[in-house]
């Protein structure tokens, strides 16, 4: 579950990770109060106003705008709140601004030179442990950064036991730190581990962290992503979730205990398990399709989830034809054929062909009762049929 970048700042906040003071605002009237507050707290005499979605590159969209008034302010408030940010990440349909973080400028003049860093914490699958990826170009994009200049990419990796201070102290020091800065990034670095382990994030992200012209460090942007399995733990921050940020099929997906990921081709598929999902999507692309996604209806497929596996799918307009890819182990394959029978007749007509594989359990009595439905449905057993009929309808 991704947050926004002021709900990540409050869990940074929480676990005593530097963070400029922020609010997030709904309308320019509290942007406007929002900023003189914080005005009025810190002293600062410059105010950022920053898009709140869930996608990165929002400066270069116009989403943030750093105001030198209270009637700047109001200005960018009112400019961003409603507008439709396109950036790299959203895609050309770009995404709706409900809501702005109005924060402290921390760009100001000192005694010091102001430096920007790249830091993260993700899991390192091949290994097993998590692992904190840092750079001391922060600002631009990572990926940009790894591609031209690589030697400027360090990695930690953290013992199961923990971060050890000096490993904190290594990363200060790769970055280029001394003196005060240095003692500041070291407890930063601790302080933003602990947050990353205590609320099970899987990816904890800030660019950039400043160093300030007084040497203090802190984060002036965060992304946390949350590993849903363990949202069960943490149902504080599960409230966190804005659907509006999220695909609208996965929502409904989701309240139907379907695992679906929306994809750009043109042929639904709708499976039993996520391993046997994934080896589909390889067969439609072998048959000269392209998958629209991916859904596994999981064990206990019936006509009720089929029927609303069926009104997610049809949601796309690019799906040309349907696979129905059943492995009959857990639940039989007849039950699964009367589900879609059952599905196809209660959801009406169906535009497009359906095509129907079933193997395992009773997958002839399953062949049987789609074949004698007299519905647009067209059954498979081998995975070859199914392909050939994936291409014919297809094409």
């Amino acid at each position: 579950m991704n947050l926004h970048e002021y709900q990540s700042k409050e869990i940074l906040r929480q676990a005593g990770v530097p963070v400029p003071a922020g609010l997030v605002a709904f309308t320019k009237e509290e942007a406007v109060k929002a900023a003189q507050e914080i005005i009025n707290i810190t002293g600062t005499d410059t105010i950022a106003v920053k898009a709140q979605i869930h996608a990165g590159g929002r400066g270069k969209g116009g989403g943030v705008k750093i105001a030198k008034s209270i009637e700047e302010v109001e200005t960018y408030a009112s400019n961003i709140l409603g507008m439709n940010l396109v950036t790299h990440q959203t895609g050309p349909q770009g995404k709706l601004v409900r809501k702005v973080l109005i924060e402290q400028g921390i760009y100001q003049p000192g005694p010091s030179e102001i430096k920007e860093f790249y830091l993260s914490i993700l899991l390192n699958r091949s290994t097993g442990r998590p692992m904190i990826v840092y750079s001391p170009q922060g600002g631009m994009d990572i990926e940009a950064v790894a591609a031209e200049t690589p030697e400027l990419i360090f990695k930690e990796e953290i013992h199961p036991i923990g971060i050890q201070p000096f490993q904190a102290r290594r990363v200060a020091f790769n970055l280029g730190l001394t003196g005060k800065a240095y003692q500041q990034m070291v407890k930063f670095v601790m302080s933003l581990y602990n947050a990353y382990i205590k609320n099970d994030l899987s990816l904890l992200e800030i660019n950039p962290v400043v160093k300030t012209s007084n040497d203090e460090i802190m984060a002036a942007d965060a992304k946390c992503s949350i590993d849903d399995n363990a949202l069960f733990r943490h149902p504080d921050l599960a409230e966190y979730r804005d659907v509006y940020e999220e695909d609208p099929a996965e929502v409904e997906a989701g309240e139907h205990n379907l695992n679906f990921v929306k994809l750009d081709g043109n042929v639904g598929c709708m499976v039993n398990g996520a391993g046997l999902a994934m080896a589909t999507m390889d067969i439609i692309k072998l048959s000269g399709g392209d998958p629209a996604n991916f859904l596994d209806v999981g064990g206990g497929a019936n006509a009720k989830t089929v029927a609303a596996g069926f009104r997610i799918i049809l949601k796309d307009p690019n799906v040309k034809a349907i696979l129905i890819n059943i492995f009959g182990g857990i639940v039989r394959c007849d039950r699964v054929a009367q589900g879609v029978v059952d599905a196809y007749k209660e959801i009406g007509n169906i535009p497009v062909p359906v095509i129907v594989r079933l193997q395992g359990t009773n997958a002839l009595e399953g062949k049987k009762l789609i074949d004698e439905s007299g519905l647009k449905v067209y059954s498979a057993i081998t995975l070859q049929e199914a392909a050939d009929l994936v291409k014919k309808m297809v094409n």
